[in-house]
């Protein structure tokens, strides 16, 4: 059997080949303590520092105008209320206007006919020949509350009381014959009416069912006497 048998020289070698490929495997091992430390100090390992991203510049926003319309609703200096009786008929204010407060009264409607345009236009014409100007009324009506005050998010439920609470009222006949001198409660005014003489019993009924919505607002209710008329 024969056996080879390397020199010297070639151990050489394949020793130092050995070494290069070790070396290689392992790359990085032989940084100074000075890399290691630049290393360290960056706290990524070797891996290269990241760039910290720019924060973005902030742009100041500007708030949109409101519009014209919404500022036309809320104005900062309000009108005061010019109160000119010769617009309503001769009629006084009882009390002042106020910003969300609504002045309102329950009546029954009276549409005149033609009959009752001539008895106006002849009371009219005795009153002058005896001096006395009255003003005719545009507008006829029966009252059954006093005028009060509604703030506006009450209209609505106060509407609905009223109409819940006349439902069982049946129509009726009403009429007027008398006339009578009559003032308001504030003796601000004096006006000529005429007083009901049918239906006078019907028309309380209709006032004490007005008159249980007002409580139940907390308003005033109608005059404990009453005389009904137009």
């Amino acid at each position: 059997m024969l056996v080879g048998y390397s020199s010297s020289s070639e151990e050489e070698e394949e020793e130092k080949g050995e070494e290069e490929d070790s070396e290689a495997a392992a790359p990085h091992r032989s940084c100074s303590p000075k890399c290691h430390k630049e290393e360290d100090d960056d706290g990524n390992d070797g891996c290269p520092a990241r760039k910290k991203p720019k924060t973005e510049e902030q742009v100041p926003r500007t708030r949109l105008p409101l519009p014209g319309c919404l500022l036309a609703m809320f104005p900062e200096e309000v009108e005061p209320q010019t109160e000119d009786s010769a617009l309503h008929g001769g009629r006084i204010r009882s009390f002042k206007h106020e910003r969300g407060n609504w002045a309102t009264y329950v009546y029954l409607p009276y549409h005149p006919d033609e009959e009752f345009g001539e008895l106006l236009e002849e009371l009219l014409s005795l009153a002058r020949a005896r001096g006395v100007v009255l003003t005719p009324q545009e507008e006829f009506h029966l009252s059954l509350s006093q005028t009060v005050v509604l703030r506006h998010h009450w209209i609505q439920p106060f509407t609905q009381s009223l109409r819940a609470g006349l439902l069982h009222c049946k129509r009726f006949v009403c009429s007027a014959g008398r006339l009578r001198v009559y003032c308001n409660a504030e003796r601000t005014r004096t006006f000529l009416g005429m007083e009901v003489c049918t239906g006078h019993a019907q028309l309380l009924d209709l006032v004490q069912a007005v008159d249980r919505t007002m409580t139940e607002f907390r308003l005033d209710t109608f005059y404990k006497v009453t005389v009904q008329h137009i």
